[in-house]
Formats: structure tokens, sequence, C-alpha cells
């Protein structure tokens, strides 16, 4: 006679057998989602694997490195085909462009430095994948990134994944609530990368040894400049290289090559100290630089803020907790003073060099791995 399993919990967290939880896997084509689906197939769940063509950049679709394009689709749609799951490429160039892209370009000819993996995941990966996820009728939808969700007293929660040289949390601080309900992170209890490719080896992967992603995908060297000059042309404007106190001592070709905290590259000579830059003016298309000191910062205005924690976020007036202002500097300690739902004023207990308008500025626990939220940092002070 068959046992009745209907109050156990399966690894996903449902009270029903793994044949019948039906999982859509979000498959870039690197190791990291590749293992997910493999895994989650060899326990037998109704696997559904999607990937995302994002852009197509012609020669850069055989870049090595990037995501979501070309080769990438090739390797995801080649381990679905090896784990015997379906798999399907779906076209959002043109949700990417208008979510992602646009605003990219936009904000980095207003002097910010953005970070457009955070935008990408939060109104492409979690928010129309997650309904095509929905559609598929999945009862959840599983990624590769590494990070921790957690079942706590009020619900899930986000926490830092277990290996934090590979913690994804930062890119991450804008899954909302109901997302997170829905998403399931299996990576991210691993203690390291090599972990992964040993379980990609195991399933006989041919992806196991595939260099993971560095660049921003639509950036496929790294020349943020030139992609610019591509999305708006006549961006480059010439304009004066000066000091805070409005000094010329040059001349630059284009405010978009340069950003806050840079020294390398400036063509200033001849000084006894070196310079940095230390603001960007693009009304008046200078490039304003100083010394090093001038980097340093306590005071970090934050908006947009998405707020994942079990009290209101304006219920106190303030809170003591650890933030991110760069994702790859651990957390320090700092003070939460919110000025409404969704605009605060961080203060840090420790100056950071380098804090730029357009970064996250993301929220942990105190001595502890939650992630509690974040927003984005909008002025400099």
């Amino acid at each position: 006679m068959a046992l009745d399993r209907t109050n156990e919990l399966n690894s996903l967290g449902f009270a029903k057998p793994v044949s019948e939880t039906r999982v859509v896997v979000a498959m870039s084509g690197g190791v990291d989602s590749s293992v997910v689906a493999a895994e989650l197939a060899r326990e037998g769940y109704d696997v559904v694997g999607v990937t995302l063509q994002l852009y197509d950049h012609g020669a850069a679709l055989a870049k090595k490195g990037a995501c979501c394009a070309g080769v990438d689709i090739h390797d995801a749609r080649r381990v679905a085909e090896e784990m015997g799951f379906p798999h399907y490429v779906l076209d959002y160039e043109n949700i990417f462009r208008d979510a992602v892209i646009d605003e990219f370009a936009d904000s980095y000819l207003a002097g910010a430095t953005p970070v457009p993996c955070i935008r990408c995941n939060e109104r492409v990966k979690f928010k129309d994948l997650l309904e095509t996820a929905r559609d598929l009728e999945a009862d959840c939808m599983a990624t590769g990134h590494y990070i921790q969700r957690k079942l706590g007293e009020s619900g899930p929660e986000l926490h830092m994944a277990a290996d934090h040289v590979r913690d994804q949390s930062y890119f991450l601080f804008s899954t909302t609530p109901d997302q997170l309900a829905y998403l399931r992170f299996p990576l991210g209890h691993l203690a390291s990368k090599d972990e992964t490719r040993k379980l990609a080896l195991s399933h006989g992967l041919q992806i196991a040894d595939k260099p993971d992603s560095q660049d921003i995908c639509f950036v496929p060297d790294g020349n943020y400049a030139s992609v610019i000059e591509k999305l708006r042309p006549g961006a480059a404007e010439p304009g004066e290289i000066v000091d805070v106190d409005g000094n010329v001592l040059g001349q630059h070709n284009g405010v978009i090559h340069y950003t806050i905290g840079q020294r390398r590259g400036l063509g200033i000579g001849g000084l006894a100290d070196p310079l940095y830059v230390v603001q960007l003016d693009v009304d008046k298309g200078h490039v304003i630089v100083g010394p090093k000191s001038l980097l340093a910062t306590r005071i970090v205005p934050v908006r947009e803020i998405n707020w994942l924690g079990d009290v209101a976020f304006d219920a106190r007036d303030t809170w003591d907790i650890s933030v991110k202002v760069r994702s790859t500097k651990p957390p320090v300690e700092a003070v939460l003073r919110p000025l409404s739902a969704t605009e605060a004023e961080v203060e840090l207990l420790v100056a950071e060099e380098g804090v730029s308008p357009g970064q996250a500025c993301v929220f942990y626990e105190t001595a502890g791995s939650r992630v509690l939220g974040g927003g984005w940092i909008w002025r400099g002070y």
C-alpha cells in the first residue's frame, strides 16, 4: 500500500512528489544555472529550462564570458538535451533595451555609475521571466545565483551566500517579498565555486570548465564609453578638467570616459600630489579633480528603497545595520535614517571612498547574513 506523503515537503518546499512539482530554471548558458537545472532534473523534478536572448551585437555573440546571447544559448540548449528536459529561448531584446540598456546609457551620460545587472534582475528576470514561469504553471522559478533563501518567522528571508566570495546579494537587493516567495536559489549553500564545477562534472556537462561571466553582457570588452557612444551618438563632448576651485588643469574628450575615484588617464602631469576624479559636472562638461581625501564620505543619500525587514521600514527613526556601497567590499556598519517609505539617509560609521551616484547601497543585519533590502545612491554629498 502506498504511503501518504502529502504532508512531507520536497527539497523545493512543496508538499507533493518531485515529479509533480514543475520548476522553471532561468538558464544563462553558464555553469551555475546549468548545474541547477541538471541537479533538479536528476532529483526528478518537472524541469523547464528558459533562456532569454537579451541582445545581439553581431560579432559579440561569440564572445566568451558574457551571457544570454549566441554561444551561451547554444550551451543552455545542449545541457537541456543532455539532461532530457524541455528548453525554450525567449526573445527579450526589446524589453531588455527599454528596461535596462537605455537607462544605463542615460544614467551614465548624467554622470552616474549605473549597475545594469541589478536592473536586469529587477525588471526582466524577476519580473517578465517570473511571470512567464507562472504562465507555464510552474510551482517556482530557480536560478543559479549565489544567495540563500531561508524561511523565517515572518516568511521567506534573503541571506548572503555561504561563500561570501561568490555572494551576489548586492545585485539582488531589489527582490520583493512576493518574488522571494516564488524564487529558489539551490546554489546558495555551497562553500565554493569548485563544488559547483564538481557537480557539473558529475552530470557530464561539457560546460563544467566554462569561464565565469566578467563583464556587463552588453559591454563585451568592458569599455563603457564606446558602448555609450554607439547608443547615444555625439555624447562624448570635449570639456575641461578643473580643480575644486574651478581652475582649469587640462582638457578631456568626454565626461563619459571618467568615473568617480579615477586616478589614471587624466593627462595632468607635473603635480606634486596625485589627483582623483571627485565629481562629474555634466551640465558644465567638467571633470572635477582633487586630492584623495575628498573621495571619503560618511553620508549617503538613498532612494527607491526596497525593504525586506519584518517591521515596516519607516516604523523606526533609525536602524543599526551594515551596508555595502559597492559589490566588491564586505558590509560596513552604518546608521539608517528613513526619510519616507522609499528614501533614507545612510551614515557610515567609517568614511568610504568613491561612493558614487548610480550605485546601490544594500542593507544587511549587523553581524548577520540577512539582506534587509537596499536602494540607489542618487547624489553625492
